[in-house]
């Protein structure tokens, strides 16, 4: 019977300070198979919303769809990384037809490789983020149709 997880209260709560201290919504480490992810959902009343900024890698003179259902938005703050290595062939290209669930970048958030995974099927109609790109929580990375 394998050793149930011990689990860190102290390190639990040091992320949760270090979210309210930085203002991040969510923060995940991990260490061998251990993974702890710490996310705050509520943001006080009077939060004024965002301003929106042009997305990186969009091409002049177009405007992605910001409210698609196909749209992918970054799931935490780190850096993408479109191939799983330096030279490697990227996970996917502009006009791709992925499947649900295969691996389409890498967010790399406290040196812990995230993979992030398409939501459903279809053909990337717009890839908003280059290789290396830093990307903020909630940023659009590319839109699925």
């Amino acid at each position: 019977m394998p050793a149930k997880p011990r689990v860190d209260t102290d390190l639990i709560e040091q992320l949760a300070e270090l979210l309210q201290r930085t203002g991040l919504t969510e923060i995940e480490v991990a260490e061998g198979e251990a993974r702890i992810r710490v996310a705050r959902t509520t943001q006080p009343a009077a939060a004024p919303a965002p301003a929106p900024v042009a997305a990186p890698g969009v091409a002049a003179g177009t405007k992605p769809e910001l409210e698609s259902a196909g749209a992918l938005r970054a799931p935490m703050v780190g850096t993408a990384y479109l191939a799983p290595e330096p030279g490697a062939k990227p996970f996917v290209a502009l006009g791709d037809v992925v499947d649900e669930a295969q691996t389409l970048l890498i967010i790399e958030a406290m040196k812990v490789m995230n993979p992030i995974r398409a939501p459903r099927g279809g053909r990337v109609t717009q890839l908003l983020v280059n290789n290396g790109d830093p990307v903020e929580f909630g940023e659009l990375l590319l839109v699925i149709e």
